[in-house]
């Protein structure tokens, strides 16, 4: 794929500004370690976002099951046929691709993830979450690497580059399940593999030959109650310290990341990945908090992670 012609430059920059105003309105916890980058990656990496930010509100959005499904269809065939575009993400999105070799596969895992929600799938075990969190954010792990830049003398290192990246996007993904439990519960989902459920008393334990996998519209009710129930706030407590534990395992894998890349590529990854551990950590410490409501960070305290990031300085 060419890039477009200098003609086009100002339809291109105008582009490039919408993706930078969504960025800027929907991914507080991101846009702080997206504006380390250098101006060329730092547009790429807004038009990455706001293509992420379509798909998964198509799935988040009000249309039914059907209408979900045709949207994402579109938007399926829009990333094949970029040129023939003028939306400002798509014709933004095709200038990164070009510039930056996005690999089309990742972007298609997006979709594809996007439609496991609107289905409804559920997870009998970790295992089949980890398939769904390598869609939806390893694939943008694996975009943000072609975007970032390795450090001098890591270019033979790009295939553990490439698995620490999806590692590290497994890991915002865990923390963005516990952070959204009761918000995903009262819209029917739960990502939770039902094992973990049974383990800690939310589902009823099965009885042997019963099909194991109980759709995630029939789970929902249970997880919620449980997470509205004063008297099962120990084992709600515990269980979101089980889950959060796994996340913290892959972010100190993901995280080695770091030593693979240049500078201010780093610094991104650093910023972004410390917010989320710092979101993390309070789930960890406060499980009956995040079992109530959404936990986030103040500003200032992003503001501080990012600094820290720049620096090269982990949290």
């Amino acid at each position: 794929m060419s890039a477009p012609t200098a003609d086009a430059a100002g339809g291109i920059d105008a582009a490039y500004r919408h993706c930078e105003a969504v960025t800027r309105a929907q991914a507080a916890n991101f846009f702080y370690g997206i504006r380390l980058l250098k101006r060329e990656r730092r547009r790429a990496m807004y038009a990455v976002y706001a293509f992420a930010r379509r798909v998964d509100d198509i799935g988040d959005g009000t249309l039914a099951r059907e209408g979900k499904l045709r949207r994402l269809d579109e938007q399926a065939r829009a990333l094949a046929a970029p040129a023939e575009s003028e939306d400002p993400v798509m014709v933004a999105l095709a200038d990164a691709r070009a510039r930056f070799a996005l690999p089309e596969d990742a972007l298609r895992e997006l979709i594809e993830g996007v439609r496991m929600d609107v289905i409804g799938t559920s997870y009998e075990d970790f295992d089949q979450l980890v398939l769904y969190c390598r869609r939806v954010a390893g694939g943008i792990g694996r975009l943000c690497l072609a975007i970032f830049g390795l450090r001098a003398g890591a270019g033979a290192e790009v295939a553990q580059a490439g698995r620490l990246a999806d590692e590290l996007g497994v890991a915002l993904q865990l923390t963005n399940i516990l952070r959204d439990l009761r918000e995903d519960a009262l819209g029917g989902r739960v990502y939770l593999p039902a094992e973990d459920l049974r383990r800690f008393g939310v589902l009823p334990r099965q009885e042997e030959g019963e099909e194991l996998t109980a759709p995630a519209l029939l789970t929902a009710p249970a997880l919620l109650a449980a997470l509205e129930d004063g008297g099962e706030a120990q084992r709600m407590a515990e269980l979101v310290r089980f889950e959060s534990e796994r996340a913290r395992e892959w972010f100190d894998r993901g995280l080695a990341l770091t030593a693979l890349l240049d500078r201010r590529s780093a610094a991104c990854v650093l910023a972004m990945a410390g917010i989320y551990r710092r979101l993390l950590a309070r789930i960890e410490a406060h499980p009956q908090e995040a079992a109530r409501t959404r936990v986030s960070l103040p500003a200032r305290e992003k503001a501080w992670v990012a600094a820290r990031g720049l620096l090269g300085v982990g949290v």
